[in-house]
């Protein structure tokens, strides 16, 4: 009984209900302080009621619904693209000695190269259009997908392999009982950090000559010192950020339940 209870004081212990917004309250709660406090200079950074005054008069207007959807359409395409093709890359890599000769030491230039550094090759292969914006985005997740994919893929015990050919599965048993459990956990883990590189690439192609989009209305703004309205469009990708990460948590609870971890 003492070693059971020992040993549960060892972990993290039990999680708090909605403990991840906890931070972002935290730094709500600071910075409405500091800018009813006198502060800050609202030139600088405008309070929270003046960001949410802003916000609703951009509903009002149309403008934050219309370039809203325009940026998510963007950072869709571009991650299910570089999900597609980090994953089938990883796959090809990770199970075969002839994929991972001909992809592995690619994809690690690339990794040492980030997508932004390749904008201005793009740019003049692709113009400024939104085939360029996607395929940087693309190009950021899927080397995060890559990644952690691949070194699930490698890291399975090569004793699983051994007791699948003891026991004769096939090939396709193979695939569903052994690798696909091994490398789901990478998978998840390089889709949350795919996630997240979408929206940084966002960021910047949005204000790269472009016409719509989150980012160019921040641009439009810093033009005029309308802070009040580039804290309304960081606040926007800081929502769809935190958003998406914890739907991708979330169904990685559902997928991966037969583990028992810490974050159970």
């Amino acid at each position: 009984m003492s070693q059971a209870i020992a040993r549960r004081r060892l972990g993290p212990g039990r999680s708090y209900p909605y403990g991840r917004i906890a931070g972002p309250l935290l730094l709500l709660a600071v910075w409405s302080a500091a800018a009813y406090g006198g502060l800050l200079d609202p030139r600088v950074l405008s309070s929270p009621g003046k960001v949410l005054s802003t916000a609703a008069d951009l509903i009002a207007q149309g403008r934050l619904q219309t370039n809203l959807l325009i940026s998510l359409r963007r950072a869709l395409l571009g991650l299910l693209f570089g999900v597609g093709a980090g994953t089938g890359l990883a796959v090809a890599a990770g199970l075969s000695r002839l994929g991972e000769s001909l992809i592995d030491g690619t994809m690690q230039v690339k990794r040492a190269i980030p997508a932004l550094a390749l904008l201005p090759l793009l740019i003049l292969w692709l113009g400024i259009g939104e085939e360029m914006k996607v395929v940087v985005i693309a190009l950021g997740v899927a080397v995060s997908v890559y990644v952690n994919t691949y070194a699930a893929l490698t890291g399975i015990d090569s004793r699983y392999v051994e007791l699948a050919e003891v026991v004769g599965l096939s090939r396709a048993a193979f695939l569903r009982k052994v690798v696909v459990p091994g490398a789901l956990p990478g998978f998840f883990i390089g889709l949350r950090l795919g996630v997240t590189a979408s929206w940084l690439a966002l960021i910047v192609v949005e204000q790269i000559n472009a016409t719509s989009g989150i980012g160019y209305m921040m641009f439009q703004a810093q033009q005029y010192a309308q802070s009040d309205v580039i804290v309304v469009g960081l606040l926007v990708y800081g929502i769809f950020g935190f958003a998406s990460d914890a739907l991708v948590r979330a169904v990685e609870r559902r997928v991966l339940s037969w583990r028992r971890t810490l974050a159970n």
